[in-house]
């Protein structure tokens, strides 16, 4: 096996020398397919439920979420084939062409977005919504997997100082975009870009360094915050979409949330859902009601009640209707898909495919841990989609892209054990800088 020499690192993905994609070695992790199959299985049953409240309030028919669900759902499969029949080498271009976008919509959102919860958050293209965030989050993780890829530490495992500092920006310039919009999308993307640097090997003390950087920016920032929003306000044609707290300011929202979170002078079970607790009551009494079995797919009480019930809320109906085995189970299938990516990433040959496949992984779950422990209590009330279970176009999308980065990486990366002439034209139909040799220890 060649190491391949360092280099500096490239203004963009260098071309192949063959420019010839070898062949794939296996066919997709039968595995990952069946936690993404019945993830859609479980997304169609339970936002069938949760959608009640959304049919109550429009006209757009008791049919009208759940076939517009389908047709997300239908769309998304189709990308994923898609993308699982590319060698996984074509993500280190479709990396730079899907950041730009990624940035240029969240920057135009910034400015020129529609408000949703007091903040800006969308934008509408050709009819549909489009939320910038979900797009930044699978950004910066390819970006992070193709900057520690370029850069290995030639005289062990980890990346080098420069790969360490371009890592670091790239974290710090996302959380500035995200930050604005919510604290718990910049927590997310800090813990699953902290997760991919330890599992690559980054050394504890610059892992540490980079963490105390962090939190004083984030002090700094915060303080920032405090002395430009004084006196601020919602202006007069932000659109609430749901039944939500205004606050003067996102940063009163995150104290407000923190301290009511932290606030246990009266049992939950005790406290009458009205006002800005309304959402995380319901959830809890949902969840109370679905016991150890669950009342049943369809026969939900609190569905129609609670508001985001399809999308922020929806493990609380799948507790509801499953009970606690549902949901136990849920968790797993993501954790699966968690072990599943790093064994395949244990096994490559190659460092990229070992980082995209569990950059991706470690994204899909972390967001569903965020969004269970935010619904179970665990963590203050946000909003967080649960990954191809909530209501979401683009959420559906960047996830399905996620399972056919998954998918293509258990297809075309050799592994230990593949023929050494499998091995050899892999490396040779790569850009130079992209064949050292994996060194993660998982």
């Amino acid at each position: 096996m060649v190491s391949a020499s360092t280099s500096p690192t490239p203004s963009a993905p260098p071309a192949s020398a063959t420019g010839v994609k070898p062949k794939a070695i296996a066919s997709g992790d039968k595995h990952i397919w069946g936690i993404f199959i019945a993830l859609c299985i479980i997304s169609v049953i339970e936002l069938y439920s949760a959608s009640s409240r959304e049919v109550a309030s429009s006209s757009i028919g008791v049919m009208g979420p759940i076939l517009r669900h389908l047709a997300m759902l239908s769309a998304g499969i189709g990308l994923t084939w898609i993308l699982s029949r590319r060698h996984y080498s074509f993500f280190a271009y479709f990396t730079v062409f899907f950041s730009v976008a990624s940035v240029a919509a969240m920057i135009y959102v910034m400015f020129w977005g529609q408000y949703i919860n007091g903040a800006r958050r969308s934008m509408s293209l050709l009819g549909f919504g489009i939320y910038p965030a979900e797009m930044i989050k699978i950004s910066a993780v390819l970006l992070v997997a193709l900057v520690m890829s370029l850069n290995q530490n030639p005289k062990g495992v980890g990346i080098t100082r420069k790969g360490m500092i371009i890592c670091g920006l790239i974290l710090a310039f996302f959380c500035l975009l995200l930050i604005k919009q919510g604290l718990t999308n910049t927590l997310l993307l800090f813990a699953i870009t902290f997760s991919m640097m330890v599992i690559g090997g980054v050394k504890f003390t610059h892992l540490l360094a980079l963490t105390g950087t962090f939190i004083l920016g984030g002090v700094a920032f915060v303080g920032f915050l405090w002395l430009s929003e004084q006196g601020g306000s919602i202006p007069a044609d932000a659109e609430q979409t749901v039944e939500v707290e205004r606050q003067e300011s996102r940063l009163s929202t995150w104290v407000a949330r923190l301290t009511r979170h932290k606030s246990d002078s009266v049992p939950k079970w005790e406290i009458e859902p009205r006002g800005v607790n309304r959402q995380e009551i319901l959830s809890y009494m949902a969840q109370a009601h679905g016991g150890i079995y669950g009342v049943g797919p369809g026969n939900s009480r609190e569905a129609s009640r609670l508001p985001l019930a399809f999308s922020d809320y929806i493990y609380a109906i799948v507790v509801e209707e499953l009970g606690l085995l549902g949901g136990v189970l849920v968790l797993i299938l993501y954790l699966w898909l968690l072990g599943r990516a790093s064994g395949i990433a244990s096994r490559c040959n190659i460092t990229y495919p070992a980082l995209i496949v569990m950059g991706m992984a470690v994204m899909i779950a972390f967001q569903a841990l965020f969004h269970m422990g935010i619904v179970t209590g665990v963590f203050p009330v946000s909003g967080q989609p649960l990954p191809l279970i909530s209501k979401g176009g683009t959420s559906i999308f960047v996830t399905c892209i996620a399972f056919g980065i998954m998918l293509s990486v258990s297809r075309t990366a050799t592994r230990h054990g593949n023929r050494s002439s499998e091995t050899r034209e892999e490396q040779e139909a790569l850009p130079e800088q992209l064949r050292d040799e994996n060194k993660m220890q998982l």
